[in-house]
């Protein structure tokens, strides 16, 4: 399970939850402008845009969880189990198989109206990248600093839903999550008024009463709500600190804490890491199940007209400071 949001506040960000049993050693990653990105069915790109985020590196290749442009263009790709599905090779389509997506999106478009362009040709085709790593069922959130899309592989084709909320979890499928927002629309961040029997003197005794009824558990419908409420209500500072310690709250509010969903194997989902970057600035801010403190790479510190991957491993002790 995952969950992904877009904030604005001053700038514009970006980043998600990843939520699984196991890690992948997975890096901060930059592909400057000139790394070869080879495709399996649409020809490589030996020139674009250079982009930063959490990738999978294997033989070289860059599969990427989520990651954003040094435009701002922004996508992450969350587990779609029951819903995502992948097509045979369509003639007069662009053939892109789905763990080449973000890097082949990310690498030609500077911005959603691009992005919108190319996808009314994409065909997400099923080739895995290997035997031992078949396809993920996945669908995705792609943003920029004008808005937020999410893209869905369905069995009736390929659909692209404008997302108002910016928040992306799994399933059911998009539009179900956002119709499933009506019956939580009497949520409020303020004292609520006594409608149950005005002639009782019935008031509040504690703030935070007006969000009676949040969704607290840790499905993907609730994981939606909690996060669209949370995202939509929150009030940052106006520090760039500020901004990012205030979208990690946000994360936090639908994090995975081990124990509390079994897998399979004995095994327990935990929010691996989470992420924040600032679309504006190519900034990478992560955190990961085992140190909170909040780690950076800048995208932009690095040679991006460069030909080989940037690999940062994660920080995954844990960071205290000792005050005395």
């Amino acid at each position: 399970m995952c969950t992904a949001i877009t904030y604005t506040s001053g700038e514009h960000y970006f980043g998600r939850n990843l939520d699984l049993d196991h890690s992948y050693q997975e890096t901060v990653t930059i592909t400057p402008r000139r790394y070869p990105l080879p495709f399996r069915r649409v020809p490589a790109l030996r020139a674009h845009h250079a982009m930063i985020g959490m990738a999978f590196v294997t033989d070289g290749y860059p599969l990427y969880y989520d990651a954003t442009n040094e435009r701002g263009l922004s996508m992450a790709g969350l587990n779609f189990p029951a819903s995502a599905s992948y097509r045979p090779e369509q003639a007069g389509c662009d053939n892109v198989a789905p763990y080449e997506f973000i890097p082949w999106l990310l690498g030609r478009c500077a911005d959603l109206a691009q992005a919108r362009a190319l996808l009314a040709r994409i065909n997400l085709v099923d080739i895995p990248f290997s035997a031992q790593l078949p396809l993920a069922p996945l669908h995705w959130l792609i943003a920029d600093q004008s808005g937020a899309i999410v893209v869905e592989a369905m069995p009736e084709g390929l659909r692209i839903h404008d997302d108002p909320a910016g928040v992306l979890t799994n399933e059911p499928p998009f539009d179900y999550q956002m119709f499933h927002l009506c019956n939580h629309m009497q949520l409020t961040r303020e004292a609520p008024r006594n409608r149950f029997a005005p002639e009782l003197d019935l008031k509040p005794y504690c703030l935070g009463m007006g969000a009676m009824g949040l969704p607290g558990d840790l499905s993907s419908p609730s994981r939606f709500v909690r996060a669209a409420f949370t995202r939509l209500n929150s009030v940052s500072g106006p520090s760039e600190e500020e901004r990012v310690n205030q979208f990690f709250h946000i994360l936090g509010s639908v994090a995975q804490t081990r124990g509390c969903a079994r897998a399979a194997g004995g095994r327990y989902e935990i929010t691996v890491y989470s992420s924040c970057c600032n679309m504006d600035r190519g900034v990478y801010y992560y955190t990961t199940y085992e140190n909170s403190q909040i780690s950076a790479v800048d995208l932009h510190r690095e040679d991006l007209e460069g030909d080989a991957l940037i690999c940062y491993p994660l920080i995954r002790e844990q960071r205290i400071h000792f005050q005395n």
